[in-house]
């Protein structure tokens, strides 16, 4: 199988939520703060419909976003129903930063290879206390077992902050394989 490839996103301003003069976030500067964002916040469909939102810890690999979770908690309940969910990290502050929300279907992740890859990278990122061993399709660690999710953006928004606002917006096409 080869890897997955996936075209740049084309950045687009939306004028009517941007300061005058603003221009668009070039895509790589939103991947390098999904980079470096220490604490995400995950929104899933219940069962019923209601929303469910709760920080979680995620890490940027393979021009996708990851996460894991224990396979009883509300958020692992909800993707098994609905797969579609948004990330979002950013500040609190009004006058600085870059607030970014990644829409996608979480799908969980179950190859080794790739759960032993993501899980270098969270370990490099959170550092030892974030180690995890793979084993049965999972990440295991002193807590238990974690579900890893993929979340291949489909779309992204950003909103600058500070002496220009801006609002940009990312589409993406669909992941192919470049075997």
């Amino acid at each position: 199988m080869g890897h997955l490839t996936r075209s740049e996103p084309t950045a687009v301003l939306d004028a009517r939520f941007s300061s005058p003069g603003a221009e668009p976030v070039p895509w790589a500067d939103a991947r390098a703060r999904l980079v470096d964002a220490p604490v995400f916040w995950l929104s899933t469909v219940r069962p019923d419909g209601r929303p469910h939102v709760t920080p979680l810890l995620a890490v940027w690999s393979e021009e996708a976003l990851y996460f894991c979770t224990g396979p009883t908690e509300r958020k692992a309940r909800n993707l098994a129903e609905n797969p579609h969910c948004v990330l979002t990290t950013g500040t609190n502050a009004l006058d600085e930063g870059l607030d970014l929300v990644v829409e996608g279907d979480a799908v969980r992740v179950r190859q080794t290879p790739e759960l032993s890859r993501v899980a270098l990278v969270y370990e490099f990122k959170y550092g030892p206390d974030w180690r995890y061993e793979v084993a049965d399709e999972a990440f295991h660690h002193v807590g238990g077992c974690a579900l890893v999710y993929r979340v291949d953006p489909v779309r992204a928004l950003g909103f600058g902050k500070g002496t220009r606002f801006s609002q940009t917006a990312w589409n993406f096409e669909p992941a192919g394989d470049a075997t």
